[in-house]
Order: C-alpha cells, then sequence, then structure tokens
C-alpha cells in the first residue's frame, strides 16, 4: 500500500467519501442488510457517481487490491478482508422514459424507489419481493420477481448495460456485445455496474396477497398448491413457505409461535378471475390469514411481506425438474414441526416465459426447471465455522429430483463458495464461456468477492 501522502492524493479525485479503518463513518459504510456477514476492506470508496467507480476501480489495480461492491447488502455471500469495497448506496437517479417503457437505474437504487417512480406513468418493473433490495444486483443475479411466470427473468428485460471494467475502462453494453450476457448471471464477476436501462411492463395492479394455513392444515395446503400449479396460467406466480413463527412481539399474536405453510399469489388479471383461480386453495380449510385482493402494483410488496429490517441468515436452495408428492413429503418431514432441520423454506413456481430461451445470451440456466427451492436458515455462528449442516441435510433430501441450484438465492456460507459450487450453477459449456471471458476481461480476478467463476487457465 502507498504511504499516506500518496494516498491523499489518489483519494482526491473522489467526489464521495473515502473512509479506512478506525475512522468515523467507516462502520456504517461498510454495514448491510446483511448482519452475519460483513465486508472488512481496508479502503471504502463512497461513489457518488460512475467517475468515482472507475477511479476506486483504477486505483485498486494500481495496487493490486481486489474490489468488493455493496449497495444493500442483501445478497453478500463472500465478505471481503482488504482490498477495496465501493459502496454504490448514494448512486440513486431514476429516469423513466414512458415512450419506450424504459427505466434508467443508478446502482444503488433500490426496488421500492423503482416501483413507485414506474408508477406514475402506469408502468411497473420486474422487481422481486422486497422493496429495499437493491436492483443491480438483483437484476445481475437474474432476477426472479412477482410475475416471473409471465415476463420472465428480469435480466431478459435489459436493454443496456453501463460497466467498469478491472482496466478502469467503462463501457456501455447492448445485446450482441460479448459480454452483454456474462455480466446478466454472474453476479458482478466481470466488473461494477453503474447503471442499467430496464425493460418495464404495463402493469398497474396485481390481485395477490397471502393464504396462512396453521400446522394441522399445513400438509394438505402444500399438496393442494402443488397440484394447483400444474393448472394455472402464466400470469399466475406463486410461492409457498413453511416456517414457526417465533414467539415475539414483532409477530402478529394470532402467528406467534405457530408452524404455518403461507401461499403468497401474484395474479396479472381482474380480481374476479383471480377470486376463482384461488377457490381451490381456499377449499383446504380454515386459514389464519387471507388477505388476498386487488391492489396497485405499488403495494405488491405486501404480497410477500419480507423482513424489512437488517438481520442474520444463510441460504441455500435446490432447482427441481419436478416437485413430486414423495419429494414434497419427504421435505415437510425433515423440516416440519416434527423434522430435525429448522429452517424456513420458500417454493418457488417456476415455468412459463421463465421456460423460454433468452435472446441476448443471459446467462442464466436451468430454464427446464419446474419450480427452486429456497432454504433460510441462521448462519454458522463464527467466520470459518462452515456451511450449516442444514443446508447439506435439506441438498441431501431433494437430491432424487435436483437438477442445479440457483448461486442468486445462496446467501451467506461463504465457506462453501467453490468453485465446484460455482459450477453447479451453470450448464457447463455457459461456465467453460464465462470462465474463457473472465481470462480476458478480468485476468487477475480483481472481482471475487462473490459466487466466484475463476479465469480459465
Amino acid at each position: 500500500m502507498a504511504d499516506n501522502a500518496t494516498q491523499t492524493t489518489d483519494f482526491a479525485v473522489f467526489t464521495g467519501p473515502v473512509f479506512r479503518p478506525g475512522e468515523p463513518g467507516y462502520e456504517a459504510e461498510i454495514a448491510g442488510f446483511q448482519t452475519a456477514y460483513t465486508h472488512r476492506p481496508a479502503l471504502v470508496v463512497g461513489a457518488a457517481h460512475a467517475e468515482d467507480v472507475r477511479a476506486a476501480v483504477e486505483y485498486a489495480a494500481r495496487h493490486g487490491l481486489p474490489v468488493a461492491v455493496q449497495a444493500t447488502g442483501h445478497g453478500l455471500s463472500v465478505a471481503a478482508e482488504g482490498g477495496v469495497l465501493i459502496s454504490t448506496a448514494r448512486m440513486t437517479d431514476i429516469r423513466i422514459d414512458s415512450g419506450t417503457r424504459t427505466a434508467r437505474v443508478g446502482a444503488g437504487v433500490r426496488a421500492g424507489a423503482l416501483v413507485e417512480a414506474a408508477a406514475r406513468f402506469g408502468l411497473a418493473p420486474l422487481n422481486g419481493s422486497s422493496p429495499s433490495v437493491g436492483v443491480v444486483g438483483y437484476t445481475l443475479g437474474g432476477g426472479l420477481g412477482l410475475l416471473a411466470r409471465e415476463f420472465g427473468y428480469a435480466a431478459d428485460h435489459v436493454r443496456t448495460i453501463e460497466l467498469v471494467t478491472a482496466d478502469g475502462r467503462m463501457r456501455t453494453l447492448r445485446p450482441g456485445d460479448e459480454l452483454f450476457g456474462a455480466v446478466l448471471g454472474s453476479g458482478g464477476n466481470f466488473g461494477v455496474v453503474t447503471a442499467l436501462e430496464l425493460g418495464l411492463v404495463p402493469v398497474r395492479t396485481v390481485y395477490g396477497g397471502q393464504l396462512v394455513f396453521d400446522e394441522p392444515l399445513a400438509g394438505p395446503a402444500l399438496e393442494a398448491w402443488r397440484q394447483w400449479t400444474a393448472t394455472v396460467p402464466e400470469q399466475l406466480t406463486s410461492t409457498v413457505t413453511t416456517l414457526t413463527y417465533p414467539d415475539i412481539p414483532q409477530v402478529p399474536e394470532a402467528l406467534r409461535g405457530r408452524y404455518v405453510a403461507s401461499i403468497r399469489v401474484a395474479f396479472d388479471g381482474s380480481a374476479e378471475e383471480g377470486e376463482r383461480l384461488v377457490a381451490p386453495l381456499r377449499a383446504v380449510g380454515a386459514r389464519l390469514r387471507d388477505d388476498l385482493r386487488d391492489m396497485p402494483y405499488t403495494e405488491s410488496h405486501t404480497i410477500h411481506s419480507d423482513p424489512d429490517h437488517p438481520h442474520a441468515y444463510a441460504a441455500t436452495n435446490a432447482v427441481l425438474g419436478e416437485l413430486t408428492g414423495d419429494a414434497l413429503a419427504a421435505l415437510a418431514a425433515a423440516t416440519g414441526p416434527v423434522g430435525s432441520i429448522p429452517a424456513v423454506v420458500d417454493i418457488r413456481h417456476l415455468g412459463g416465459a421463465l421456460g423460454r430461451p433468452s435472446q441476448a445470451g443471459v446467462s442464466v440456466d436451468r430454464r427446464d426447471a419446474a419450480y427452486v427451492v429456497r432454504v433460510i436458515t441462521m448462519p454458522a455462528p463464527a467466520a470459518g465455522a462452515g456451511v450449516p449442516a442444514e443446508h447439506g441435510a435439506v441438498r441431501e433430501v431433494l437430491a432424487p429430483w435436483t437438477i442445479g441450484h440457483s448461486l442468486a438465492f445462496l446467501y451467506g456460507a461463504g465457506d462453501g463458495a467453490d468453485d465446484a459450487q460455482t459450477r453447479a450453477g451453470y450448464a457447463p459449456d455457459t461456465y467453460a464461456r464465462l470462465a474463457a471471458l473472465k481470462s480476458k476481461y478480468d485476468p487477475h480476478n480483481m472481482f471475487r468477492f462473490n459466487r466466484n467463476i475463476r479465469p480459465a487457465a
């Protein structure tokens, strides 16, 4: 590292603030939504704009340092020890073009802000369940959204990418450029995205909400949902979640301490048609909660009601070719109220537009998958403690039906972020293509605080 005088000169190029360990503001700047794992860089650059990002990458390259990126910290997978952290949280510019149905979003824009901005024009982004998630990070992971079966992955709707690569060069990528499809689906392996131009969809309202069944009806609700998903149109995307709610004041009293199955529905259609479609689910029996309704799209985050406060978590997942009755029963037996694996289990129905090939070479594979099972646990108690044992146990239960996993839904548990885990997130030819491009554009693996694609030898 250069001496302090040289560093002061280097840092003068930044418009945004710069922080080093022990300095005021450092701890606040590195904090993110994920509290179990935290970046501990030697330098944090609070980027105010794209030129700050470019200068930070150039600085890192000059000093032989690796680079991590954080906007909100939701998807932190591998924490940096040393190196440079570029915080993009200040880059929150949003520009909507209603004529072309597009949005240009800065690297720090959160989903809720984009939903609100697009709604003023009768449009909606292909956002996920949480309004506090960063749009760019979510999209670089593929982007499995609330209406994914109707519109496909958010990554498939990207028009342009503004990217700073390891050589400190600013690039604008479009479909047809060799890096365009590589960046989308690889989660930050090829550089720092400073902005995206995204396609929007003409959705003003959505019929949705939750049906929550108490423990005696959880099993029947799971099986009813499994059979029901074979009958619904592409305009309907749903998930089912099983969990035991903690007995704490933050949880509604009716749910405290209960093991439940919660079915979440998002339907791009009329309330009348939505009511008809969900009738087989309501026929399961009494619900602890039933708030299905027609709502403005700006309220769509209430469908999942994701936690809005920073907390600790780790997660694994399995992408399934099919969800048989036996698969569902085995999963419920392992993770249910009398099972041995304490976890939040979330099963997402895929298919529809998600099964169609990308027209721009987006690096999201397993498009023949029917479901993805996410398993969220408490993280290992300390760094270096290994991957939570529950992760391996659930994956073993689901192994007969598993065709891969989604790198976007691997949260924390960075001890397991090895080459084999990353390879399993792609088809072999996709991984080979990405590794070759990594060798070309990031040969020293500057961008490695992620589910890392290593440069091809």
